[in-house]
């Protein structure tokens, strides 16, 4: 049976439990709030892998009318919304599956409401700045109570001196190389690592590197040296979640992508007065997903449900899913942490409105950079999210044409194996 395009979109959501088998439908652009689906049926129903549904969804019986009626004979939760029309077309994600019915083959669903729009989500948020909202999600959602410094509550550990050097170093633009070399001869631990990522293949650094001289000034640079310092640091502080979404694209790998790219679009960029650093690019990008080690560390039981609702939702804004199960985001509590520890305003303004394509604030360069790098970048399996175009005149605004992107993007994909190896040193 074709589907029509003009027909309205409902998307199918495979659930499963001890019992059996579920299929939601809810109307495409909402989310599926398994709290609801929980409520209403009594059962801790899950949404199955990606790469599950992609298998399920992808048989050749599916293609044909027969098929389609035998999936909709299995379980049905239906949205009230399916109420409304008398034809509509059923999409599911990870398959690109699409069908269309009409309302009669919904007759023997159990309507329930469990679907919200983002205008919902965004609408029941509490009002306040960033720490008011981080505020009241910490008081919600753990044991621990605020006191009257919200990092101290958090209990991260503190930065070491190297480290706080080293946000000193990256704050001060007339710092160079021959302030950074002490800081890292005095840190054994820094000293091996720098003396790794020289020794990376991605760096094909001609010749032995032989000193930590050697490999901060003829290898890597002063930004590079600091940004993975302290990237690194950040990392170790707050380690990698073992229960994240699964089928996730590696923390660090998407870290690693993310800054490269970011980096490369910068410099590709016309110079002028106010041009954007690509050291400050690099780190922002490279800390961009900063915030999730956070919501992991902070929520943990939480954190473990909202790595279902992303594998039910594939669809939808990270940011939103966010707000719907926590009340605060990853850009909110990253930005608002990083601030803390005295990074630089550019890179935390960045983190903070990565995803705001209208962004018009303080250091928009930045934030549309990491806006693009990391959206080009989902279109490659590279960063996590759903697919979303970068808007055409975001091109002009940054004085890049979309081939030479494009160009550079596969130029950098190229290197996908030194990129493994260089994300293997630094966490991955």
């Amino acid at each position: 049976m074709e589907a029509s395009g003009e027909l309205p979109q409902f998307r199918l959501v495979l659930l499963h439990d001890s019992e059996g088998k579920v299929i939601a439908l809810l109307p495409a652009t909402s989310l599926l709030n398994l709290v609801s689906i929980w409520k209403e049926t009594g059962r801790q129903l899950q949404p199955v892998r990606g790469d599950d549904a992609l298998r399920y969804f992808s048989q050749e019986a599916l293609k044909y009318p027969e098929g389609q009626a035998k999936l909709l004979s299995l379980k049905l939760l239906v949205a009230p919304e399916c109420a409304n029309f008398e034809q509509m077309e059923l999409i599911e994600p990870h398959s690109g599956l699409s069908f269309s019915i009409v309302a009669e083959q919904l007759r023997e669903g159990t309507v329930c409401n469990f679907s919200r729009t983002a205008e919902e989500i965004v609408a029941q948020q509490p009002a306040g700045d960033d720490v008011a909202q981080i505020t009241r999600a910490v008081e919600r959602f753990t044991a621990l109570r605020v006191k009257q410094r919200l990092e101290d509550t958090l209990g991260l550990p503190s930065l070491s001196a190297t480290m706080q050097k080293i946000i000193e170093l990256r704050s001060d633009p007339e710092a160079g190389v021959s302030d950074l070399v002490p800081v890292v001869r005095l840190d054994p631990s820094l000293s091996a690592q720098v003396m790794s990522w020289a020794a990376s293949p991605y760096y094909a650094a001609p010749g032995d590197v032989s000193s930590i001289d050697d490999a901060v000034i003829r290898v890597l640079g002063f930004d590079l040296v600091i940004n993975m310092a302290l990237g690194t640091a950040m990392g170790e502080m707050l380690k990698v979640p073992e229960d994240g979404p699964r089928g996730a694209t590696p923390y660090w790998l998407q870290a690693v992508y993310n800054a490269s790219f970011a980096e490369q679009l910068c410099r590709a960029m016309p110079e002028t007065e106010d041009s954007p650093r690509p050291g400050l690019v690099y780190l922002a990008s490279l800390l961009h997903n900063f915030g999730y080690l956070v919501l992991a560390h902070l929520f943990p039981p939480h954190f473990i449900m909202l790595s279902r609702y992303f594998e039910a939702n594939p669809h939808f804004a990270f940011d939103t899913v966010e707000k719907q199960v926590l009340g605060v985001t990853r850009e909110q509590i990253g930005s608002w942490l990083l601030d803390s520890w005295s990074l630089p305003k550019t890179v935390t303004t960045a983190i903070r409105h990565q995803n705001e394509a209208d962004y018009q604030g303080e250091h928009s360069q930045y934030v549309k950079i990491l806006f693009m790098a990391n959206r080009l970048l989902r279109q490659q399996g590279l960063s996590d999210g759903p697919l979303e175009e970068v808007p055409e005149e975001m091109y002009a605004e940054l004085g890049l044409k979309e081939p030479d992107v494009a160009k550079m993007l596969r130029r950098l994909m190229r290197n996908d194996d030194d990129i493994k190896e260089l994300t293997a040193l630094l966490g991955d």
